[in-house]
């Protein structure tokens, strides 16, 4: 794909652009809209309950998505689509005069990422994102700690986010509400809090193709934001600050390892930075799986490089573990879709190779990968 088709992945629509403004610049408007459909709509939600919310936690690249699009695939699950932003706060009214509107035929088309996922407005994506920004903005200031844990209390955004899986729900007439979302790796205790039936499905992979496909990311969308900068504005908006030209690490608590790891990216270090941020994130999720009995049992560690070699198997354990049944060829028929990427390798010296595993070894090791990077075939579960 030459450069110049590439840009166009990160072309925004001047609807969205513009909707998408006004709500990052209204924000408290957009609540108190999201909570007048609540109230117009109480006699639709008002007797449905959330019946444990599956959530997918891991670090960008991990195969968060391919599980995503997975599950949104299962008869029972709703999911967030590309199509319920920009107006992500008021769910049900926009799916439903969009149900009205006439469908036009849609040819999917090769997601921005460049990495063979084709979608479409009807895809599954992470906007949940947005009701987390709105109400507790700084979770996304790496000066901070995003770190929410079963002590944490929001009352405000904890009665929002819940009538909003209920619409969710509701509009989409499934019955197993689940989110993809990269940064509830520092929220998984406050979530079970919430949801004391919650399960929790954590993709973890190989630190050295992991990092390999981060700076791939990286790489591209400095280039793609380069030419495009309303990409810059709309990831902004989505609260996705995985890669670009306004990268952001996830603060787990520790501010000074979050500061290295920011200089390490400004110096121009990128193997070293992101050994650093692989280490960080996943020494943090092993601590909680460690800490916390309950969660643990809730959480079921997925392995990225398994769930390519044994795409049935590791599916299987997936439903299973999420409580969700098998309707007759699913299985089959998803893991036809499942493949190990072929459309890069890891191109690092043997320098940065050490860099890699010095770093991130013992993070690994924590997760269940051996010191060459193995996961260990037919194991899954939670790992400390």
């Amino acid at each position: 794909m030459t450069s110049g088709e590439r840009d166009d992945g990160f072309t925004v629509a001047r609807w969205i652009d513009r909707l998408g403004g006004h709500m990052a610049r209204h924000r408290p408007l957009w609540i108190r809209l999201g909570n007048l459909e609540t109230r117009l709509v109480g006699g639709i939600i008002g007797e449905m309950e959330i019946d444990r919310p599956i959530y997918i936690a891991g670090l960008a690249r991990s195969g968060t998505t391919i599980l995503l699009e997975t599950l949104a695939r299962h008869p029972a699950v709703a999911t967030h689509r590309y199509r319920d932003f920009p107006p992500v706060f008021t769910p049900y009214l926009w799916n439903r005069w969009l149900d009205f509107m006439p469908r036009r035929d849609e040819t999917p088309h090769e997601r921005t990422h460049a990495d063979g996922i084709a979608v479409t407005s009807e895809s599954p994506e992470a906007f949940e994102e947005v009701l987390w920004a709105a109400f507790l903005p700084h979770l996304h200031d790496p000066a901070a700690s995003a770190v929410l844990d079963r002590n944490a209390h929001h009352p405000g955004f904890e009665a929002f986010y819940r009538a909003h899986i209920l619409k969710l729900l509701a509009v989409r007439k499934r019955s197993r509400y689940t989110a993809k979302g990269n940064y509830n790796v520092t929220r998984l205790g406050y979530l079970h809090r919430l949801f004391p039936d919650a399960r929790f499905l954590i993709p973890v992979r190989d630190p050295v193709w992991h990092i390999a496909s981060l700076m791939k990311q990286q790489a591209l969308f400095t280039r793609g934001q380069g030419r495009h900068p309303e990409a810059v504005r709309h990831l902004r908006r989505v609260s996705h600050f995985e890669f670009g030209l306004d990268r952001r690490p996830i603060n787990t608590g520790n501010a000074e390892a979050v500061r290295e790891i920011t200089r390490l990216w400004d110096a121009g270090e990128e193997v070293a930075g992101w050994a650093r941020y692989w280490a960080l994130v996943h020494d943090h999720i092993a601590d909680r799986l460690r800490d916390d009995a309950a969660l643990r049992e809730a959480s079921l560690v997925v392995h990225y490089e398994n769930l390519c070699r044994e795409p049935r198997r590791v599916l299987g354990d997936v439903l299973a573990h999420a409580g969700l049944d098998t309707p007759s060829g699913f299985l089959e028929a998803e893991a036809r879709r499942i493949h190990a990427p072929g459309y890069y390798r890891p191109q690092f010296t043997p320098e940065e190779l050490a860099v890699v595993r010095h770093e991130t070894g013992a993070a690994a090791a924590r997760l269940g990968y051996d010191e060459d990077g193995r996961s260990p075939a037919g194991a899954s579960g939670a790992m400390a």
